[in-house]
């Protein structure tokens, strides 16, 4: 029987991943049109993911890099909405759960109470709004609680300890470890990523999941060596999703650098 709410599928997803680190790789939905990110998405499933994080398209994407910025300016132009999002989401949540990661103005416009129910209808997993700042988030993570799905907090290298223990304390799901200061996108090394890492852990009660400049099998396996939980891995494969590589090749090998 599996498990009935989102939190507690994303802590199952965690706990049987039987690799060293979770792999969550992420794709934009509705890129490259909303069946082609379907199909990215069942990819991701058919080649070792665990989890799969489910970008929406949005108009000012404060955390994005350019190529994940491009491909959101991409899906709006082809007609991705919300709507067409959340139901490729839903279709995709069958084979494997979901965390959506969307700007706060959608969720905000439509009502935090809708959106969260929404989420729970279609069996999305977790929610991470990366512009909702910590004081306003009490009233997006109730919603979130009382349906079941699981609010997922950021935390940053440049996070004081003080706040790093709030976010720790109101984590559901995992907590998003960002490794760098700046926006998404490749990058040569996750230095640092040993040292946020052991600063975040003891906060969380929680798996802690590092995202943010990782693309290659490498930096995934040197994510898992500096004690992540979990690995997400997104601009490289959306630049791949665009060019026409094969997505599941390239998770594959990220699942590979994971395992035991």
């Amino acid at each position: 029987m599996s498990p009935a709410t989102g939190i507690e599928r994303i802590a199952a997803a965690f706990s049987g991943s039987g690799k060293r680190a979770a792999l969550m790789p992420y794709l934009m939905g509705g890129f490259p049109d909303v069946a082609g990110s379907l199909a990215v998405g069942e990819a991701y499933a058919d080649a070792g993911a665990d989890l799969v994080e489910v970008g929406v398209p949005f108009s000012d994407p404060l955390a994005d890099g350019p190529v994940i910025h491009a491909a959101a300016t991409d899906a709006l132009s082809a007609g991705a909405t919300v709507h067409t999002v959340l139901e490729m989401a839903g279709a995709l949540s069958e084979r494997v759960p979901v965390v959506l990661m969307c700007y706060a103005n959608p969720v905000l416009a439509r009502g935090v109470e809708r959106f969260a129910g929404e989420l729970a209808e279609r069996g999305i997993s977790g929610l991470i709004v990366p512009d909702l700042p910590l004081e306003e988030a009490p009233a997006a993570l109730a919603a979130c609680d009382a349906a079941g799905v699981a609010l997922v907090p950021l935390a940053a290298p440049t996070t004081p300890e003080d706040r790093l223990a709030a976010i720790g304390s109101r984590a559901r799901g995992f907590l998003y470890a960002v490794s760098v200061t700046g926006t998404t996108g490749e990058r040569t090394g996750i230095d640092g990523a040993g040292e946020l890492l052991a600063r975040v852990r003891p906060h969380a009660s929680v798996p802690v999941a590092l995202g943010f400049g990782i693309s290659t099998p490498e930096q995934a396996r040197q994510a898992a060596d500096a004690g992540a939980q979990g690995v997400i891995v997104g601009s490289r494969l959306v630049r791949a999703a665009g060019e026409g590589e094969d997505v599941g090749a390239l998770v594959g090998a990220l699942a590979a650098a994971l395992a035991h």
